[in-house]
């Protein structure tokens, strides 16, 4: 029996980051599978990224108070229209679209699950004190109980779900590991998309190229990208003649500027070529031109990047703060190290100082670890089959009783 998904988001801007592809992706594969899957979200009705969405968006704004998004219309519309699904999905945590659905929920029967995206990962605490300050007043009453109360917290992978205990004291919900992926690039590969890429970026052609794909942000690492190629163009292994870094993220911004002040700081300027944001077959061409996709993150729950990448067959090289690492290493499908300079020189040595041979063998365990690991097929039809399993339980009021609680247990699921 097909399923009635809804999916809530706090907007659909493709410039807020992997979570909005990530739905994408999923919702894209569901109804290819037969189900009805709409959007939710607390979205201007007009703004330009909701054109052109194949399937219904219900956009509920303009909003207030900022980038929160705090929407009573929100809470009135989900307990109109909640009975015309058989679940809602949330889709992070810390905006008004996570908290108006546990309020306009409460007095229905409608399952919600929650995605929380590495939104609770520790490093934030780290990073931004401040920030984590306002959070620890948000959380007892408007991010704790959606939690606690949601019928299944969803984690793309165990590193996730392992670390999200560490952010804030109270913390209780039955945790769930699923898979996630993403469509990739169909195989066997055409040079299509590699050549137009080429075509439009010309003085990168016969290049080795390096890239760096995706929003320019300081949990991204590219200032530790910047910092491992300079030293490593000091020590004479990396050859400026040659190899190039391909920055594949927003040229414009305080943040992107303060990269090019350091690059041009340490004197780099002719290793590192911006390209602005690459879509579509772009996207896809200067992957399938580089040889490595480098991603120093220091958080990352998943990284569907990274799946992008491999589904190429190009090798990543990744921070350990990208969750997924292991089964990267695990596969031979990249490199890992920590996530500093030092840790990011010592990978992209390790690369160049590999075979042709040793590097095309890794180009093929990639395309592999994509395979059997990250497919948007295998993560779609294991999103369906544990919202069957799950929302039956909560149509027979077992829950306790049907499943264990330890989620160590709930973690190893079949799914």
């Amino acid at each position: 029996m097909p399923l009635r998904i809804l999916h809530s988001l706090n907007t659909l801007n493709p410039a807020s980051g992997g979570p909005v592809e990530g739905v994408h992706q999923l919702t894209k594969r569901n109804v290819l599978l037969g189900h009805v899957v709409e959007l939710v979200t607390l979205d201007d009705p007009n703004a330009s990224w909701l054109k052109n969405i194949p399937i219904k968006v219900h956009a509920l704004g303009p909003t207030k108070l900022g980038i929160y998004g705090f929407s009573p219309r929100y809470v009135q519309w989900l307990r109109e229209h909640a009975h015309n699904y058989d679940c809602v999905i949330i889709n992070g945590i810390w905006n008004f679209n996570s908290y108006g659905t546990w309020l306009g929920l409460r007095k229905t029967n409608v399952p919600y699950f929650v995605f929380t995206h590495g939104m609770l990962d520790p490093w934030f605490k780290h990073r931004y004190p401040l920030k984590h300050l306002k959070k620890l007043l948000y959380w007892p009453w408007a991010g704790y109980p959606v939690l606690r109360d949601a019928h299944a917290v969803f984690f793309t992978c165990e590193q996730e779900r392992v670390l999200a205990r560490e952010s804030f004291w109270l913390y209780d919900c039955h945790e769930f590991v699923l898979r996630y992926g993403t469509e990739g690039l169909p195989w066997p590969p055409k040079n299509g998309p590699k050549e137009q890429f080429l075509s439009a970026h010309p003085s990168l052609r016969s290049k080795r190229l390096f890239t760096f794909l995706g929003r320019v942000h300081p949990k991204k690492g590219p200032d530790l990208l910047i910092k491992a190629v300079a030293s490593l163009v000091v020590r004479g292994i990396w050859d400026r003649n040659t190899m190039r870094v391909v920055i594949a993220g927003p040229v414009s911004g305080a943040y992107a500027a303060t990269l090019r002040a350091l690059i041009e700081k340490l004197e780099v300027q002719d290793v590192f070529y911006w390209t602005d944001i690459l879509l579509g077959s772009q996207k896809w061409g200067v992957l399938q031109a580089s040889e490595v996709m480098v991603l120093p993150s220091h958080q990352e729950n998943f990284g569907l990047v990274v799946a992008e990448a491999l589904s190429t067959g190009t090798p990543v090289l990744l921070a350990k703060g990208v969750n997924i690492w292991r089964d990267i290493v695990d596969d031979y499908a990249g490199l890992a190290d920590e996530d500093t300079a030092k840790g990011c020189e010592r990978i992209l040595k390790q690369w160049i100082e590999l075979r042709p041979d040793e590097q095309a063998a890794m180009g093929l365990r990639a395309r592999a670890c994509y395979e059997t690991r990250y497919t948007a097929e295998s993560a779609a039809n294991t999103f369906v089959a544990a919202l069957y399993l799950l929302i039956s339980v909560h149509k027979s009021q077992r829950w306790q009783s049907s499943l264990p609680t330890t989620p160590s247990v709930l973690s190893r699921n079949p799914f």
